[in-house]
């Protein structure tokens, strides 16, 4: 994968964790597709508005993430997914812990992709969906400059709306390559081995915990 595509990679997933802003009743009404594309337009606009969250402010985006990209993601079941089967063997605060710090981590890693948003704008598919699915696939095309990148969301219905549980970017599965990095930790040092590593990657300067 070359620079360019790799950057395209890391703008899109940040463009992803910024990106679902919220509308309360009317997310809960909105088909997936349309919330996608909802969502996926007012990010690029509040993106290019903001020079701060433009500029990667790790602040600014933890603010934006707590207060209007959670309504919208299962996190708890996009980190249970990442940890794998020992999420079922952590205590309640162990599994508190590992979503904040998961959290953090993909904040850090993703902030200084977001001052690559430029001209980006994005094209949702026709979705594939039967009457009375709660679990949808809503495939995406980001367009700027070179290729069009592919983005994919899985989303799940619940009673406040569809929820987002995973992203996949040019093939690749967000939560199914943290499982693969999270299982050398868990089988060495355990969950709260885990949780400090975690801890310690989103110490580190954005930079350099995204090339972890």
């Amino acid at each position: 994968m070359n620079i360019n595509r790799r950057t395209s990679v890391h703008s899109l997933f940040a463009l992803t964790a910024a990106a679902l802003l919220p509308m309360g009743v009317l997310a809960a009404a909105e088909a997936p597709d349309a919330l996608i594309k909802r969502l996926s337009t007012d990010v690029l606009v509040t993106i290019k508005a903001d020079p701060v969250l433009k500029a990667g402010d790790l602040g600014k985006i933890n603010a934006l993430v707590d207060q209007v990209v959670l309504p919208h993601v299962n996190f708890r079941r996009m980190t249970s997914a990442a940890v794998g089967p020992k999420w079922r063997q952590a205590t309640p605060a162990q599994q508190e812990r590992l979503q904040n710090e998961f959290k953090h981590l993909l904040m850090r890693t993703y902030s200084g992709a977001l001052a690559q948003v430029t001209d980006q704008s994005v094209v949702v598919k026709p979705l594939r969906m039967a009457a009375g699915d709660t679990d949808v696939l809503v495939r995406t095309e980001v367009r700027g400059k070179g290729e069009p990148v592919p983005l994919d969301f899985r989303l799940e219905k619940k009673p406040e709306g569809w929820k987002v549980y995973n992203f996949n970017v040019m093939g690749v599965w967000l939560v199914e390559t943290y499982r693969t990095q999270f299982a050398e930790e868990l089988n060495k040092s355990g969950i709260d081995g885990l949780i400090n590593t975690l801890a310690s990657r989103s110490a580190m300067p954005a930079k350099a915990a995204s090339a972890q």
